[in-house]
């Protein structure tokens, strides 16, 4: 199975992302820095629910990062450091579109999951 087959839209997520121009070449380099995470859920066996459910978590991570990128005007802080910076043994940021603590649960246990990937 391949990433294109779980999530079809994987590759126009930067443009999703996107509020500024500015924003558009970011996520791009953050969509790179996700990709091995994305691509090692898909062959880790786990069910097809449970990756499209890390999936859409990792959608709204990278939503939340360019938002913040955006924001405080952070381009030059490389889309993999940021990535990096933004999770960690306690989850992620804080994410505007969960709106349940099972959304909320749910969203950090990917983002501590990629945490746990990014420093293997």
């Amino acid at each position: 199975m391949q990433l294109s087959e779980v999530a079809a839209n994987f590759e126009e997520w930067p443009e999703r992302w996107m509020g500024l121009e500015e924003d558009l070449e970011y996520g791009r380099g953050l969509l790179e820095a996700m990709r091995p995470f994305a691509e090692s859920l898909i062959v880790s066996g786990m069910s097809i629910s449970t990756i499209r459910r890390h999936l859409a978590s990792l959608w709204l991570l990278g939503g939340e990062i360019i938002h913040e990128v955006s924001l405080f005007e952070e381009y030059e802080v490389p889309p993999l450091e940021k990535l990096q910076q933004s999770v960690d043994v306690e989850g992620g940021p804080l994410c505007r579109h969960v709106s349940s603590p099972s959304e909320a649960a749910s969203f950090d246990r990917t983002c501590r999951k990629l945490a746990k990937f990014l420093d293997a």
